[in-house]
Formats: C-alpha cells, sequence, structure tokens
C-alpha cells in the first residue's frame, strides 16, 4: 500500500494539532482501525527528499507523534513554541510506523509541509 499523500499547513507561532485515522479493509463502508498497540512512529521534515539536514523531527519517543492503539489514530503535536522557532517556509516529508515484533515499517504518510509565518508575535 503506498503512503498517503497529506500536506501539513503549520501556522508559525501556533500549535500544530492533527489527528489521523488508519484504517484497512477492502472498502471504506467496512475499513476497521489498524491496531497501533505497542508501535512506535517517525517522521523528518527536510527541505527537499534529498536534503541531508532534517528541518523537524517528530517521533513517538519526542512527543510530536501519538499512536492511539486499537483506534488507529496517528496524531502529529507540534508545540507553538516551537513552531515559532521554524525559520524555514516549506519542505517534505514522510512518516513511519514501526511494529513491534517483527520489526515491519510502513510508511504511512508523505507530503509537502508549508509554513505560514506569523505576524502576530510578543512584544
Amino acid at each position: 500500500m503506498p503512503a498517503h499523500k497529506f500536506k501539513l499547513e503549520i501556522d508559525q507561532g501556533a500549535t500544530y494539532d492533527k489527528v489521523v485515522t488508519w484504517k484497512a479493509g477492502a472498502k471504506a463502508a467496512t475499513a476497521a482501525p489498524v491496531d497501533l498497540t505497542g508501535c512506535k512512529a517517525r517522521a523528518q521534515i527536510r527541505a527537499e527528499v534529498d536534503s541531508p539536514d532534517v528541518l523537524l523531527a517528530l517521533t513517538t519517543e519526542n512527543g510530536r507523534i501519538e499512536l492511539g492503539g486499537p483506534a488507529g489514530t496517528i496524531r502529529i503535536l507540534i508545540d507553538a513554541a516551537t513552531t515559532a522557532e521554524i525559520t524555514w517556509e516549506s519542505g517534505v516529508y514522510d512518516l513511519e510506523v514501526v511494529f513491534p515484533g517483527s520489526g515491519r515499517v510502513v510508511r504511512r504518510m508523505a507530503g509537502s509541509v508549508l509554513v505560514s509565518k506569523e505576524v502576530t508575535r510578543d512584544a
């Protein structure tokens, strides 16, 4: 299954909080959430696919990705202090889920990242 194409649109200086549900099944009407219990997730934002520098790392370990176990939810959460420090305007990312035991890695999401620059700032 190819990665789901999803654009991340981040407002600089604001909390980014997006939840998606990973479902699997032959038909959308009968698809069931994928159990993510025990899984870990990781994502990197880079200027371009081949860029050596990571602009922002998101993982279950650093709290920027939360997995919802049997509900199949993937929550991307970037606090306002972190988005306020962003100096770049665009990039690309992908998000991988690592399953326990087998170590199977699924590239679940991928796409572009756009940052809307903050106008209102602390004095």
